[in-house]
């Protein structure tokens, strides 16, 4: 092989948020606690339902995992993206870029196939309550949990390893506040039409086949709610998976408007500002979303208070 006439990037660095600098303390203050709340919120979600016996049902199960990956996805970011604010320099090492990117990836799809595994669930706790305990057997829910994290591992290692060997020689300045895959492709001193190609592909695949499994799921939920005659039964049955509809429907929508996108519908700057709200806002949102919406959840709360007070008594 012929000897390449260039030297490969050894490290990038990102441009970050775009604000006032008269802002800096405010912006690093609302992330910091962003940050903060969700590690809180997903972390005590995930000790609730391991305390709580009453929750230990197939459905708190998926939403422990949740809360972990959740945890993941958001550590993933937002700890470089705190520290940066006050560094001038916003360097990141070329291993530690793909790391980042590699977890990123797996840590997103992941989220997408357990959301899925819990619209299943919620399907079948509504469609045939009086065989949910058998159909969502412990070996069933065990292939729901693994599948997702199987898919988000094939997932991130398809364009994430097509993505690092592409020689970067060039300029090394990522317009992002992370390394995310289309601003780290336009530095590539290669063709980079195939790889993004791949990105929307699989980044299509995982959006269409997880939100399908949920839409189908969702539409037979609809049709059993729409049989049930009292109007008390409807809402109580609408309840259960209110919740669940509602994270879907805010991952979603960021997530295929920024991914499922043509690439000349690209504005990186407005790419920025949703992607602080899937990787900082969202995952502090969902133990909000699982818990006032939920009263198993909130009556689990109330007697872990009181089983903690009589215990100081």
């Amino acid at each position: 092989m012929a000897d390449e006439n260039y030297t490969r990037v050894t490290e990038f660095i990102f441009t970050g948020l775009n604000y006032n600098p008269q802002l800096q303390t405010f912006l690093f203050l609302l992330f910091l606690s962003f940050y903060i709340i969700n590690l809180m919120g997903n972390l005590g979600m995930i000790l609730l339902i391991w305390i709580d016996s009453r929750l230990h049902t197939p459905m708190y199960f998926f939403l422990s995992h949740l809360s972990f990956v959740d945890i993941c996805f958001s550590s993933v970011v937002s700890p470089k993206m705190l520290t940066d604010f006050f560094v001038k320099r916003k360097a990141i090492s070329f291993l530690g870029c793909a790391l980042q990117q590699w977890f990123f990836g797996f840590f997103v799809a992941t989220e997408c196939f357990l959301l899925a595994s819990m619209a299943y669930d919620r399907y079948v706790a509504i469609c045939n309550p009086l065989l949910y305990s058998v159909a969502m057997s412990q070996r069933l829910c065990l292939q729901l949990v693994v599948g997702p994290y199987v898919i988000g591992f094939m997932n991130t290692m398809t364009h994430t390893t097509n993505a690092f060997r592409l020689p970067f020689c060039g300029p090394n300045v990522i317009n992002h506040f992370f390394c995310d895959m289309s601003p780290l492709l336009s530095l590539a001193c290669a063709d980079t039409r195939l790889n993004k190609l791949v990105v929307f592909l699989v980044a299509g695949a995982v959006g269409v086949f997880s939100g399908l499994a949920i839409l189908v799921s969702y539409t037979c939920i609809v049709v059993a709610i729409l049989r049930i005659r009292s109007a008390d039964g409807r809402r109580r049955a609408f309840s259960t998976c209110s919740s669940h509809l509602t994270a879907v429907c805010i991952l979603y929508g960021t997530l295929f408007f920024i991914y499922v996108r043509p690439s000349a519908s690209f504005s990186l700057d407005l790419n920025k500002v949703v992607s602080v709200f899937y990787t900082a806002v969202i995952p502090m949102l969902n133990p909000f979303i699982y818990s006032l919406r939920n009263k198993e959840v909130k009556d689990a709360i109330h007697r872990t208070a009181a089983k903690r007070k009589s215990c100081r008594a």
